[in-house]
């Protein structure tokens, strides 16, 4: 290995705040693997009530200023004590939300690590003025980062980046891995008894579950005793149950909330199928996840989620927010154990592709290409 490298990291939020989800997974498995491999990481993160003001995670050394709203603020004097007195060799700002626009403060060489780009989905789910203000900072994207090196977690993703004006040479992929010793078959069956269904994830109105109760309204004679759980927390959930209730799918749909890890494992084997209905995500780490157990993934023909199933071996792609056409997918896979033993199978081997070391690996050797002259 050449020298160790001095990390600074920008991020949202750490795997302990309770809002944390893929992108905070995502950070620390990579970056985590750095940090023991002897490069210095130290982050800059946002807090929350009753949050430390810093901590040790995984290796890495977090600084936690402002919260959830005020963080795009006070990050950038944070992050510019820490250059000051750390001299990073270089600044990776995880653009999951709204961007910092480092490369015009930081002072160091900056890259981009890019899971997705809200795009106009921002307003199927924010006020309009919000989502106009989200949609406008990415459009400042291609200007402001313009000399800097990007990683992109899907092929998608990086598409999307060269539509916005962005070169395709400047973009390293890196898709994420998964956690084989946890997410892996089951030793005996675990399947449950009545056909079941499950989502795990946000509950957030761009996600698209909507779709999933009329597609289960559609199938009310035809697959009377399938069933669907929501796993997972979020600002859509008031909405989600009135739908279930309008539905008449009360006692057809069951809303799990907030599951632990070993849970969230226990589940994916006992599910016949998860499904993922979302217009757009940067990648979909629970349809891998999924696969390894063994479990066949039905997901939205959309970006990000198409690189994450591989149609056909791991899971099936429906047209996004076709409700017929979720409804003859679904019955594909509950209805034939031949296809559900198939993409089972398949899944585990597709699954087998993608793990935390190779992504670690692959961040590395990126970084160090990026400070080459």
């Amino acid at each position: 290995m050449a020298r160790p490298l001095r990390i600074l990291l920008l991020n949202w939020q750490d795997r302990e705040n309770p809002e944390a989800g893929g992108a905070e997974v995502h950070l620390h498995e990579i970056f985590g693997r750095l940090a023991a491999r002897g490069h210095a990481v130290r982050a800059v993160v946002s807090g929350w009530p009753g949050a430390a003001p810093s901590a040790t995670l995984d290796g890495i050394d977090f600084r936690r200023v402002g919260n959830r709203y005020s963080y795009a603020w006070r990050a950038r004097s944070a992050a510019r004590r820490i250059v000051h007195g750390f001299a990073p060799d270089v600044l990776v700002e995880d653009i999951n939300k709204v961007p910092l626009y480092s490369p015009r403060w930081a002072g160091v060489p900056v890259v981009a690590l890019v899971p997705h780009l809200f795009g106009a989905t921002a307003y199927a789910e924010a006020s309009i003025p919000l989502a106009t203000a989200v949609w406008a900072a990415e459009r400042a994207i291609p200007r402001i980062y313009r000399d800097c090196s990007f990683q992109a977690i899907s092929e998608s993703t990086a598409l999307d980046l060269t539509k916005r004006g962005l070169l395709a040479r400047d973009i390293a992929v890196i898709p994420p891995g998964i956690d084989h010793d946890t997410y892996r078959p089951a030793a005996a069956a675990e399947r449950a008894e009545a056909p079941t269904l499950l989502y795990v994830g946000r509950l957030k109105r761009y996600k698209g579950l909507d779709v999933l109760f009329e597609a289960l309204s559609r199938l009310n004679d035809r697959l009377p005793d399938a069933r669907l759980v929501i796993a997972g927390r979020g600002s859509d959930e008031r909405r989600l149950r009135k739908l279930v209730r309008r539905a008449g799918l009360s006692n057809r749909v069951r809303f799990a909330g907030y599951i632990s890890e070993a849970e969230k494992v226990a589940w994916l084997r006992r599910a016949w199928a998860v499904v993922y209905p979302s217009p757009k995500e940067g990648w979909g780490m629970t349809n891998v996840e999924a696969a390894a157990c063994g479990t066949p993934v039905i997901a939205s023909d959309s970006p990000g989620l198409r690189e994450s199933v591989a149609a056909g071996e791991s899971g099936i792609l429906a047209p996004h927010g076709d409700a017929a056409a979720w409804a003859a997918s679904i019955c594909q896979v509950l209805e034939e154990p031949s296809v559900r033993e198939r993409l089972g199978t398949g899944g585990i081997a597709h699954a087998a592709r993608f793990s935390w070391s190779r992504a670690a690996d692959e961040t590395e050797a990126h970084l160090y290409q990026s400070l080459e002259p």
